[in-house]
């Protein structure tokens, strides 16, 4: 859990967490260098960690009625393709960055993939005493490997029916908070039951309803004492706010039933590289590089899901499957009344 909850927070922490001779050459090539590699590197898991949190907001299109409730514990997985791996990094985008070889540009690994075997990049800058300078660094490798291809999320879930068709949600990540670490995530949803309001509801088969629902997160991650790099008060602020548009459609039978739909998913996720870092310039320059950049990543996707889920008196078993950028798969064990 608690691996999982780290990466929720910190896909940022594999880029800045290298030796120390790697940080200030990529720093000391310059700020813009450093943020737009960064930004590359880890725009794919934070694509894949919104897709993964938006999973199991429902498990039926027929809404409770005025009272009835249900509680949920929810984990889910975003699937990660090949394609999120990699990056094309093309030295041609950079200021002071070039391959030892020349080549104008190289496959790189993001925070999901890895480097097999190590690519290395050279990096100039100006030292002002010595002048120009190059320095041989190499590039940070992802947390991938041949099994490692799945974004994990998992929180609490809550549900309660308000009557006239209305079913309200709450989903949330306790507060963690470790020497280090401090991350909260919670969320809302509405569902509202567009059968429910109809004459006919009683002998129709299917329900049909419509949800929106946020997602945010807030983290926060101390780099003092493992950044490699001295100074002060270093850090990374972590925000991701996602919107769920759902259109829902399901059976109505009394155990097992079936229900699929189309959505729409956007956010955003913005991590802030924050504090001072003191960079070293050749063998007796450095300079104070103060909150030095921040990146962020988007996404809007459609999606489509199908799912099936299972009532056996108030215990009820969900699993469910998205077609998306990030396919993503979900169960849920939930414990209900009504």
């Amino acid at each position: 859990m608690k691996k999982l909850t780290l990466f929720m927070l910190l896909v940022l922490v594999t880029t800045i967490s290298k030796a120390q001779s790697d940080i200030d050459a990529l720093l000391a090539a310059g700020v813009e260098d450093a943020e737009r590699f960064a930004n590359d590197y880890l725009a794919p898991g934070t694509d894949g960690l919104m897709h993964s949190m938006n999973a199991n907001w429902f498990n039926s299109a027929k809404v409770k009625p005025l009272g009835g409730f249900e509680i949920s514990v929810i984990v889910n997985a975003a699937s990660v393709q090949d394609e999120h791996k990699m990056f094309d990094l093309n030295v041609a985008d950079y200021n002071n960055v070039s391959f030892p070889d020349s080549s104008p540009s190289k496959s790189v690994a993001t925070v999901l993939g890895e480097n097999d075997p190590a690519i290395f990049i050279e990096v100039e800058y100006d030292d002002p005493i010595f002048g120009n300078q190059t320095e041989t660094i190499e590039l940070p490798t992802g947390i991938g490997d041949g099994t490692a291809n799945l974004l994990p999320t998992a929180f609490i879930q809550g549900a309660l029916g308000i009557g006239g068709g209305i079913e309200v949600k709450a989903r949330f990540v306790p507060k963690i908070e470790t020497e280090d670490v401090s991350l909260s995530m919670y969320g809302a949803g509405l569902q509202m039951e567009f059968t429910e309001w109809l004459p006919a509801d009683k002998l129709l088969p299917v329900a049909i309803s419509g949800l929106v629902a946020y997602n945010h997160i807030d983290g926060e991650y101390n780099l003092t004492d493992s950044s490699g790099v001295q100074g002060e008060n270093q850090r990374i602020e972590n925000a991701t706010n996602t919107w769920l548009f759902q259109l829902i459609a399901s059976t109505k039978m009394p155990v097992i039933n079936f229900y699929g739909g189309l959505g729409y998913i956007k956010g955003k996720s913005e991590s802030d590289l924050l504090g001072t870092y003191r960079v070293t310039n050749g063998f007796v320059t450095s300079e104070d590089i103060v909150d030095p950049f921040s990146v962020s990543s988007e996404v809007s996707s459609v999606r489509g899901t199908i799912g099936t889920k299972l009532k056996l008196g108030f215990f009820r078993l969900n699993a469910e499957y998205h077609l998306s950028d990030f396919n993503a798969f979900s169960l849920g064990v939930n414990f209900g009344f009504r």
